[in-house]
């Protein structure tokens, strides 16, 4: 029998039986359907890569008003997109190292101030044109220019000047900072041909699919590009197909609609994983959801209000009946245990007593007006009603408002003064706190403007002792921990799934979605 199993699973990986096939002649030996289920899995996985076929992809956390601009990508269905057809200079691999993408190399001067990127040669963007560092130049300044609205702008702040010599990108910034590299991997920053001043939304990039068409909201379709420069990317269409509704996603999923899913709804992922041809994919990492305020406007202006609403939070009660145990108490920073230079500070804990206090403080009586939808986090308006319930518990009343989940990202974050959001994270603290905390970032959603703040951010990039540096951002947490907008009751893991049709999942770094690469990885197996 072990002989002719070895056989049925060499056939398997080699793509010459389908898993139905190799389940009902498995279990004509008696082998059980979810055992079979996993050999075939680990037999496709083995043979390595498929070329051709079709993934498709269902989607959370896309609208019909998302650009195609990756200056303006906001949230993970954008971001899918943009990383189909574009790449950055460099990309994080798995130990939080840096690949290089189309930078070939790169080094930096001993004060970690003067930063040097060689251009790889022989790239060509899917129009034809060929790749040059000027087009690198003219990328930057268009994501740093004073009209801009990169996402990407808050890292982009610290640099004093961009030139090119050659086939080199050379930066020069105002104060040293060593983690220059990660700040590459901003996945805005997407070289494009004339830095795509003169049509950002063209989808023309380096990357290994080239769109066929795109229905915002609805549907995209990649083809690859077969004049790709490296051997990346394996099927030969992917399918992106937006699906905000959890439970619509996940019987996508089940059904065969769909390969791969994002955001697997934490409630139900263990029965997911459970059924034969579904695999959940858990990833810990930085990823947060939250509740925003703008500090600028009332009632938010009023630090009392905030500490109300902070102590007023069951963080532990978010972990339990949100995550299920997807994921760990957050502590009002976006800053976790998976951040190189992490300090923990003492956890606030529920206080009802305290949250009334400061309530009591502020002079506010009127509810405080709080907008959600799913498309902000999975189950953010459960979470939402529990906010509401802790806060009764303490006497502050807080209003809630559905909104609809098409148009969140364009209407509401960044929008309006308080809601639900998340943040996936980044690599390293001062990406973190240079896109959504410094006082001239455009993605600060909290208007958190702190001057101390802002010092220490810049002083800590040009310190090279690491030991001064974990101290900086210390202090930089505990500020925002007291002052600042950011009421952060949980980590969230990453959740995504896929079915046995598709092979490949691998360890990765950064965000969901193998860094929203696995349509890519992956292949078709069956």
């Amino acid at each position: 029998m072990t002989n002719h199993l070895n056989y049925l699973a060499a056939r398997a990986g080699a793509g010459k039986m389908s898993r139905r096939e190799f389940i009902g002649r498995a279990g004509a030996l008696g082998i059980g359907a979810a055992i079979a289920n996993t050999m075939f899995a680990q037999a496709v996985q083995a043979a390595g890569p498929q070329k051709g076929g079709t993934i498709k992809v269902g989607v959370n956390g896309s609208g019909s008003a998302d650009s195609l601009d990756p200056a303006l990508s906001a949230n993970q269905g954008q971001t899918l997109v943009t990383r189909m057809w574009g790449e950055p200079l460099l990309e994080l691999a798995p130990g939080n190292a840096i690949e290089p993408i189309l930078a070939e190399s790169y080094s930096s001067s001993p004060d970690a101030k003067v930063w040097t990127f060689k251009i790889r040669s022989g790239v060509t963007f899917s129009n034809g044109k060929t790749m040059t560092a000027d087009d690198v130049l003219a990328t930057m300044e268009r994501h740093s220019g004073d009209e801009t609205k990169s996402g990407a702008l808050g890292i982009m702040r610290g640099i004093q000047s961009m030139r090119v010599e050659g086939d080199e990108f050379i930066i020069e910034l105002e104060q040293p900072n060593a983690d220059l590299p990660y700040l590459m991997t901003d996945y805005h920053l997407l070289i494009q041909p004339g830095g795509g001043k003169d049509d950002p939304t063209a989808t023309i990039g380096t990357g290994p699919y080239v769109m066929k068409s795109a229905d915002p909201g609805v549907r995209f379709v990649f083809e690859k590009n077969e004049n790709y420069w490296r051997d990346f990317g394996n099927a030969g269409t992917i399918e992106l197909i937006v699906i905000n509704d959890d439970t619509a996603r996940v019987a996508a999923l089940q059904s065969g609609q769909v390969d791969l899913v994002n955001r697997v709804p934490p409630r139900t992922a263990g029965l997911i994983d459970r059924a034969p041809n579904i695999t959940v994919h858990k990833t810990a990492g930085p990823g947060h959801y939250v509740f925003i305020a703008h500090r600028d406007t009332a009632p938010f202006d009023n630090n009392d209000v905030m500490l109300a609403l902070k102590w007023g939070m069951n963080r532990q009660e978010m972990i339990d009946k949100i995550l299920f145990g997807y994921g760990s108490v957050g502590n009002d920073t976006p800053i976790n245990a998976s951040y190189p230079l992490f300090t923990p500070m003492e956890q606030r804990e529920y206080d009802p007593d305290k949250a009334a206090f400061h309530w009591k403080k502020s002079g506010r009586t009127d509810p405080v007006l709080l907008r959600t939808s799913d498309n902000s986090f999975p189950s953010a308006p459960d979470a939402a009603a529990l906010f509401q319930q802790s806060l009764g518990n303490a006497g502050i009343p807080l209003e809630i408002k559905r909104e609809p989940n098409d148009g969140y990202w364009s209407e509401v974050w960044n929008k309006q003064p308080f809601c639900t959001s998340y943040w996936s994270g980044r690599p390293v603290q001062d990406q973190m706190y240079s896109t959504a905390y410094l006082s001239t970032a455009d993605w600060n959603d909290t208007r958190f403007k702190n001057e101390t703040f802002d010092q220490l951010l810049l002083a800590a990039r040009a310190e090279l002792d690491q030991d001064k540096r974990k101290q900086m951002y210390a202090d930089m947490g505990m500020i925002l921990h007291n002052e600042g907008g950011l009421i952060c009751p949980m980590f969230n893991d990453f959740l995504d799934a896929s079915s046995d049709r598709v092979a490949g999942w691998g360890e990765s770094a950064g965000f969901g979605l193998m860094n929203y690469y696995a349509p890519m990885k992956m292949w078709v197996a069956a």
